[in-house]
Parts: structure tokens; sequence; C-alpha cells
């Protein structure tokens, strides 16, 4: 039988000691909540509608898109219709008191939340016994904030994973529940990373649920001195910056997929750099070299990059051998200018 839910709601962990220590036993499948909006939270949704009962998806409002500013549902909402699950998608819920009664009647025995994009308030976090489990893309303390596996590209990690928490007030600052490392090999890109991400994670999630389910997970508190942000992204982080080596702004360039990417400026104008591998032409930083229809730039100390495929602002994308032909750039000319 479900948990009896009229004791004080002084925190979902409280609650659901409470519950251990009265031998309530929770039935599966379990009664969820799924708050999530990007693609990221789709294979999550998915997997949990196999084996729980999902009383409510949660996501973002459709929002204009394209040059026609069309309204567009977000993907979770989309796997949501095809799933046949009902849908609300509030503008805000700190202060909903519709959207409040409306979660609390369901009633239910967690809240799943991934990449929802807004912060779930105390009310929300106080109501299921097990807590508001969220789906995090990185090994917490590290990388947490909004752009976990970008900013593990871009700053050369090897491994990252994925982690199961139950959120609290803080940023990602909630006790781990379940961890699995994940390699990132040298060619990975945050689309390529993520989607691998985003599959083992909805399996996390799984196991995360009937563990508690099972009493076996001891929640873990986070060592705050190892933790490392992932902000935002911004439109400048995508701006190459030559001090960097070839292999940092390589980096950068695979984490920083769709968007912002990687650009420069060429004749005053914005050039993305869509593909790049290391060379070892030596050319002083910024710096064009051109070798036959081979486009060459230097980086920091003494490295360089052999720019394979880029887009002039206005353009179509070009191999870096019709882009020499076409724009006949000049040996030591400068990018960034």
């Amino acid at each position: 039988m479900r948990p009896h839910r009229g004791f004080s709601p002084s925190g979902s962990f409280f609650n659901y000691s409470i519950a251990k220590l009265l031998n309530i036993s929770y039935s599966m499948p379990l009664d969820l909540i799924f708050c999530g909006t990007p693609a990221f939270a789709v294979p999550a949704l998915e997997r949990l509608a196999t084996g729980h009962r999902i009383h409510l998806v949660v996501t973002q409002p459709d929002r204009p898109k394209g040059r026609g500013l069309e309204l567009v549902a977000s993907p979770v909402k989309e796997s949501a219709l095809k799933l046949n699950l009902s849908i609300a998608q509030p503008e805000r819920i700190k202060t909903n008191d519709e959207f409040r009664a409306q979660i609390a009647a369901i009633n239910p025995d967690a809240i799943i939340v991934v990449g929802y994009g807004r912060i779930i308030p105390p009310w929300m976090l106080d109501l299921p016994p097990l807590g508001n489990i969220n789906l995090h893309a990185s090994l917490l303390p590290k990388y947490r904030g909004a752009a976990p596996i970008q900013w593990a590209i871009a700053s050369g990690e090897t491994v990252t994973g994925n982690t199961t928490m139950r959120l609290d007030t803080g940023l990602d600052t909630g006790d781990l529940l379940l961890q699995q490392e994940t390699p990132i090999a040298p060619d990975d890109t945050a689309e390529t990373l993520a989607a691998r991400l985003a599959a083992t994670g909805a399996d996390l999630l799984l196991r995360t649920l009937a563990g508690l389910h099972e009493g076996t997970i001891q929640p873990r508190k986070q060592d705050n001195s190892h933790a490392t942000l992932a902000p935002i992204l911004k439109k400048e982080d995508g701006l190459i910056d030559f001090s960097r080596t070839a292999h940092e702004i390589l980096n950068r360039l695979r984490g920083f997929q769709p968007w912002p990417g990687a650009y420069t400026k060429f004749r005053g104008k914005t050039l993305q750099v869509l593909k790049a591998q290391s060379a070892t032409a030596s050319v002083a930083p910024s710096e064009l070299k051109i070798l036959a229809d081979r486009l060459i730039v230097g980086c920091a100390q003494n490295t360089s990059l052999e720019l394979l495929e880029l887009q002039l602002e206005g353009k179509k994308r070009a191999s870096a051998r019709d882009f020499v032909n076409g724009y006949r750039p000049k040996e030591s000319e400068k990018l960034g200018l």
C-alpha cells in the first residue's frame, strides 16, 4: 500500500525516514510527477512511463521559434503527447496556487526532475515522501549548473557521468543517491555525449527508484570543497581566444556544440569554425598559414589548428579548400580582426 501522508512535511527525507521506521512499504510501480523540458529528458520520461504511473508531466510553456515565431512545444511535451500523458505548462510555479493544488491532489510518491529549467520551490520539495529526484549529467559535486556536459568537454575531461540526487534549495547541492561514470571520447561533442548520457541516465533513474523502494540506497552528502560550476552558456563563450592552445580550443569547439559553437572574425565578418584538428605547423597565434588548399591558424605555446570546415557570416558552410579558393586568405593574415 502507499504510505500515509499525514505526518509533518518538514522535509522529504524526514518523511521517507518515518515511513521506513513505521515499516510502511511503497508499492511498485510508484506514482510519479515528471518535470522536464529538453530532449535530454525524453529517454527518462519514456523509460519511467513503462514501469511507473506518471500522473502528470510538467514542462515549459510552448515558445516562439524560427523566422515565423510560431509556438513550438518542448521535446518533453511532444513525447508526453505520444504517451497520452497529462501535461501542465505553468508560466510560474513558486506562487501558483492552482498548480500547487493540482500537484498536491496527485499525492505522488516522488517528483522526477530532469532539465526542467525552473527552480523547484520548497513546497514541492517537501511534498512527496521519496523526495524530488533529479538526474544531473555530471559526477557531482563537479559541474554544478545548467551546462555540465558542455563544460566537462570544454574543460578537457576524459570521464564524466550521471548523478541522481534529492533536490534541495541549493544549486545542485542535494544528497547524492546513485552515480555512473561514462568516458568522454576524443571526438565526442556535447551532442553525441548528451545522447549517451540521456540513455544511461534513464536507466540510472529506474535503478534509483527501485533502490529507494527497497531501502538499499543511503543518501550521501556532497563534498562542497570539490565543487565546480558549469554556468549557462553565453554567446561570448564561443569566441575563439588564440592565446589558448590548440588542444584547449578544440575542446571548447567540441563542447560548445551546437551553440554557441566556435567563432572568430575574418575581414570584419563572423567566421564560424565548424570542424578543426590539431596541426604541427609553426605559426604565430591567430595568424594564418596556407599549405596548398589547407588552412592553418596559430595558437598559444607553439601549437596550431587546421581548419577543416568553416562558415562565413551570411554564406554557406564550406570546406577549407573551397574557403581558400574562394576568399584567397593571405599568408600571415590574422583572424579575429
